[in-house]
């Protein structure tokens, strides 16, 4: 528990009893702040926190009496002794719990700034003649610090950058001296030498911006930025206030960025168009631009840092075309990834066999979706002689692909059409392709190789003339985006025999775009009852679980939380178990554990839904990980902290709580998020992140460094 010193501040309020502690009137303000840093970074038992919570002890001994004792006796002894022990934290510490020692040094820098602050604000009778002097190397040292935020925090190969940063230490730790030795010291007080002093330190503060503009000219424009959180989840909404900044500051009329004002200009410009590009890229399709992303971040960051920070402004004109340098190099660079792209030579595209690509789907046993599946099965068989479009919506894992290979290969299926064809639309640039390659594939005898080697007109030709006067159903599965249907719509002939199309899909505005008279079969968590017989069947076969094991087993199939493939993915861990109550109650209070250990599978499936999610929605959901798995979370307080954290996009004559509404229903409709309470009139009221959805939400926010950046 970290030490109080409540008594101290108490006593030290009253003038009576602070003149016998201080030399000067407020210096026990002075003490108060230095111990506040020194708690902070030393242990309990350290000796001279020992000594701190003594002299708060004997504080609070000396507070009951009005009148000079021995109590006042022992703290003034007290007092002078911990001042003496504070000398020691007037230079940069030595600690090896923080990797950087640049991070030291700036929290050392925070320490002297916040001294020479309350310095300022105290005014002691002694500093009159130099009070500008004070106000200078306040400045000063905090132009240091700001340099030392613009600098990589990973230690630098480069030799320039390292002397600069050991004299900044060097200067740090004279400051610091100088502070102790004539404000924390019962020594008497000499002018002249304060004078002196101050005199050397401005001196050398000035030598070091002249080597920091030297620095600025030939190295700093090479350097990342060091203020830059390592998560690339939040590039889109942290360009977006930029934008918003940069535009403040042109209408600025401060004398301090009127010569600014054409470079700020050029950057407003530039990061506008990478702004097009980030509303264009999504990552999961590309991961090959995550790069992209990341420097995109990092520019973003380094703009607002740099023009935020107050530095003067020949340090501005020095650093400003730097970032405008690196923001052309990304737009150069990306336009010849993007000419590569249109050029077809995108290394690592590989074809996957339609075989492989569904036979992970396993052994298609459907429970608690009995129902559904004949419904489709009456609307795929009857109806209308039209090409009609049928949907499976639902979050991942929920069943939709097992419910449409289980269809797929119904014998009644398989009789009623003419031709049947299955495709995944895989994550990859050439999507169009790939399905055409699936698709003829599936209903052709053509070579495999053969096919691959095909142009994309001849792979449609060729599906056309298959299809043509056939009574057809084509499976698409996982389709994220209707224009993925249109690539290919024009290729499947309408010629009123029946023909059926039905897509699997997380979104449900998927089917419902691509046709106004889909039928669309959104899919239900299963009952604790249907997990446990689906958990049951994939355990024992058709065997009965042991008595012994009811309790446990049900027990484990609840915190499946109604997802058919933790049930499954469970299932094949108690397999390989033995039938003892003590390890599958383990399982059972460690459902996630003992999935990720067994396979990644799990989480990468439930992943996909992530990648899929526009940029714009991923710190949203990300968010989630900051409550608990499966609480209710009120609506108006998570769009009040979306807004807060800067997630929320401008958009033309909306305000950002509608924008942020607009991004839960986003949510609700890719099945991240689920309605968990709705107000009289149909509005969400409370909303959640069930299970294992919440499971992979803290482990992408881990990966990432979400939660510790929002922390920041």
């Amino acid at each position: 528990m970290a030490p109080s010193t409540y008594n101290l501040r108490r006593l030290l309020k009253y003038r009576s009893k602070s003149e016998m502690l201080e030399m000067f009137d407020g210096q026990g303000q002075l003490v108060l702040i230095v111990a506040q840093f020194m708690i902070k970074l030393c242990s309990e038992d350290d000796p001279v926190i020992v000594l701190l919570k003594r002299l708060d002890h004997s504080a609070k001994l000396s507070w009951g009496y009005t009148h000079y004792n021995e109590e006042d006796r022992n703290l003034s002894i007290v007092f002078k002794s911990f001042m003496e022990e504070l000398q020691v934290f007037f230079e940069v510490p030595n600690s090896m719990s923080t990797p950087s020692p640049k991070e030291l040094v700036a929290a050392f820098i925070d320490l002297l700034l916040e001294i020479l602050q309350e310095i300022l604000n105290l005014q002691p009778y002694f500093i009159h003649q130099v009070k500008d002097s004070i106000q200078s190397l306040k400045m000063g040292v905090n132009f240091l610090l700001i340099f030392l935020g613009d600098t990589p925090s990973q230690p630098t190969e480069l030799e320039t950058t390292k002397k600069i940063l050991a004299d900044i230490e060097v200067e740090a730790n004279e400051v610091g001296t100088f502070l102790y030795s004539f404000f924390f010291s019962t020594n008497r007080i000499s002018m002249t030498g304060m004078k002196q002093t101050l005199s050397d330190l401005l001196g050398n503060v000035e030598l070091l911006k002249e080597n920091i503009k030297k620095h600025c000219i030939t190295v700093a424009k090479i350097l990342p930025c060091g203020v830059t959180p390592k998560t690339s989840v939040v590039s889109l909404s942290l360009v977006d206030s930029t934008l918003d900044y940069l535009n403040d500051l042109m209408d600025n009329e401060d004398d301090k960025f009127v010569d600014l004002k054409d470079q700020i200009r050029t950057i407003h410009q530039e990061l506008m168009f990478l702004q097009s590009f980030l509303t264009y890229v999504e990552v999961e399709k590309y991961p090959e631009l995550e790069e992209f992303l990341i420097r995109i971040r990092d520019i973003a960051y380094e703009v607002e840092y740099i023009i935020n920070s107050f530095a003067p402004v020949w340090y501005l004109t020095h650093r400003i075309p730097q970032v405008v340098e690196k923001i052309q190099l990304v737009i150069t660079q990306f336009r010849e990834k993007k000419k590569m792209y249109r050029s077809g030579n995108r290394s690592g595209i590989l074809q996957v066999s339609l075989q492989a690509q569904i036979s992970h789907i396993g052994d298609g046993k459907i429970i608690g979706l009995e129902d559904v599946q004949y419904e489709i099965k009456g609307i795929l068989c009857g109806g209308t002689r039209r090409l009609r479009i049928i949907s499976i919506s639902g979050m991942r894992g929920l069943g939709k692909t097992t419910l449409a290979k289980n269809i797929y290969d119904d014998a009644l299926i398989r009789k009623h059409f003419d031709i049947l064809g299955w495709c995944v639309v895989s994550p990859s640039y050439h999507k169009r392709r790939n399905m055409l390659i699936d698709i003829l594939s599936s209903i052709s005898h053509l070579n495999r190789k053969k096919i691959l080697n095909m142009g994309d007109e001849h792979l449609a030709e060729c599906i056309y003339k298959s299809l043509k006067g056939m009574r057809y159903i084509i499976f698409i599965d996982d389709i994220w985006d209707v224009n993925e249907w249109y690539d290919i719509a024009r290729y499947l002939p309408n010629d009123y025999c029946g023909s059926r199309i039905l897509f699997t899909s997380q979104i449900a505005d998927v089917g419902m775009t691509a046709s106004s008279k889909i039928f669309n079969y959104p899919l239900r968590f299963l009952t604790p009852d249907e997990c446990w017989d689906l958990l049951q069947f994939k355990v024992f076969n058709n065997e009965q679980c042991p008595p012994v094991l009811v309790d446990v087993a049900k027990k484990i199939a609840r915190n499946c939380g109604g997802l058919p493939s933790t049930v499954v993915f469970i299932a094949s861990v108690l397999k390989k178990l033995e039938k003892e109550i003590s390890l599958w109650m383990d399982v059972a209070e460690n459902i996630t554990s003992y999935i990720s250990k067994e396979t990644n599978d799990y989480m990468n499936m439930l992943e996909l839904s992530y990648n899929h999610l526009p940029l714009h929605l991923k710190p949203c959901f990300l968010y989630f990980g900051a409550f608990e798995k499966d609480k209710e979370i009120p609506v108006q307080k998570l769009i009040m902290l979306w807004v807060v954290e800067g997630f929320i996009g401008k958009v033309k004559h909306m305000i950002s709580e509608d924008v942020a509404n607009e991004y839960l229903l986003d949510l609700i409709n890719w099945r991240m998020v689920q309605v968990a309470k709705r107000t009289f009139d149909g509005r969400i009221k409370a909303c959640s992140v069930q299970g294992a959805m919440h499971d992979m939400c803290l482990r992408i926010a881990e990966k990432e460094n979400f939660m510790k950046v929002m922390k920041e």
